[in-house]
């Protein structure tokens, strides 16, 4: 393809091309430029994008296997408080500014064995717990019990540490009801198709643990894992958002799952846990209407948090913004598709205009 062919292939200027390709190994394009080039390597041929991993010295599969699995766990543990409340944790706080619509503010607290724990108040009435566990399991299925087993004390733990911060009787505490496990896979073990089976295991776990045992999660027999492994893994809840060269990425209901093979072209930590961070908010506050309706009530919320709000989160989260990449618009898809946040959005904005009508 010429470079006038490829220019209008792209719906560019053939200036800009040409600059592009002047500007050598070093060139960095501007966001829109290069969500433009995302998105048309997202569309070309399996040839085409080994051709262009090559380019980049990649094997456009999975990096170098290694002999250890390391893995960054990160927890999201929320729970609607009210705004009132939400109030009251944000006066002491640093506000944030990782999606400055949704109005939040943070600070560190203790944990007695995450790496780091962030409590993020949103102005909307929900916090969520954000921990940090760098991991290094001997075996996926090892990491999912820890995982299932740990939930019998992170949500304990929360309601206590709310409990302290707000400086309330335990009763009057909302209690967080689930956990969201976001896994930035850094090494492992595996190579080609087994590692990309790993990254689907690691958003979906439950299949690797039977969470009935009579003393609490344990693994399943048989030699499951090593099973999978070798022949493969779906499930069709499971949404890809990986980029052929750059990252393979899973999201499923239950988790998150993100290996990076290009740290200069694939998405950041910081860039996941922030849109894990909105969804799990807004998810909570759909949930807390959801919870009024059932018991009974006519849900109501405050008119700035009312159905126009959702109106609003609704169309930034379902719609591409101008300077997002094209990887940042298959991540906000897979997650929302997985999560249900988009017809929680829509039921809950319904049920809130009912409300006022």
């Amino acid at each position: 393809m010429s470079l006038r062919d490829f220019a209008a292939y792209l719906g560019v200027s053939d200036r800009t091309v040409s600059n592009w390709e002047g500007g050598g190994a070093g060139y960095q394009p501007r966001a829109e430029s290069q969500a433009v080039l995302d998105t048309a390597l997202d569309h070309a041929s399996g040839e085409a994008q080994t051709r262009f991993a090559a380019a980049l010295g990649t094997n456009g599969a999975a990096p170098p296997a290694t002999g250890r699995i390391e893995v960054d766990s990160h927890k999201f543990l929320p729970v609607f408080i009210g705004v009132e409340r939400a109030g009251r944790l944000r006066a002491h706080m640093r506000p944030s500014t990782h999606d400055e619509w949704l109005e939040s503010s943070s600070a560190r607290v203790d944990h007695p064995e995450a790496q780091e724990c962030i409590l993020h108040a949103f102005a909307c009435g929900v916090a969520v717990f954000h921990l940090v566990q760098p991991h290094q399991p001997a075996a996926l299925t090892d990491l999912a019990v820890w995982r299932y087993r740990s939930y019998a004390s992170d949500l304990p733990w929360a309601r206590d540490k709310l409990r302290d911060l707000l400086d309330e009787e335990p009763a009057g505490v909302p209690n967080p009801e689930y956990v969201l496990s976001l896994y930035w896979l850094i090494s492992g073990p595996w190579s080609g198709d087994a590692h990309d089976t790993a990254l689907r295991l690691l958003s979906t776990p439950s299949v690797l643990v039977d969470r009935g045992a009579p003393d609490g999660p344990a693994p399943l027999g048989g030699a499951v894992e090593e099973s999978l492994l070798a022949t493969g893994f779906d499930h069709p809840d499971i949404v890809s958002f990986g980029v052929r060269g750059v990252s393979t990425a899973y999201a499923g209901w239950s988790g998150v799952a993100y290996a990076s093979h290009s740290r200069e072209r694939s998405l950041t930590i910081d860039e996941l846990v922030t849109c894990e961070l909105t969804v799990q908010a807004l998810w909570c506050f759909t949930r807390q209407v959801q919870q009024m309706i059932e018991d009974g009530q006519d849900p109501f919320m405050p008119e700035q948090y009312g159905w126009r709000f959702l109106r609003a989160a609704s169309s930034r989260l379902t719609a591409a913004r101008a300077q997002e990449t094209a990887q940042h618009v298959l991540m906000r898809e897979a997650i929302m598709k997985t999560s249900g946040l988009a017809e929680r959005l829509r039921a809950a904005q319904d049920a809130l205009r009912e409300g006022v009508g």
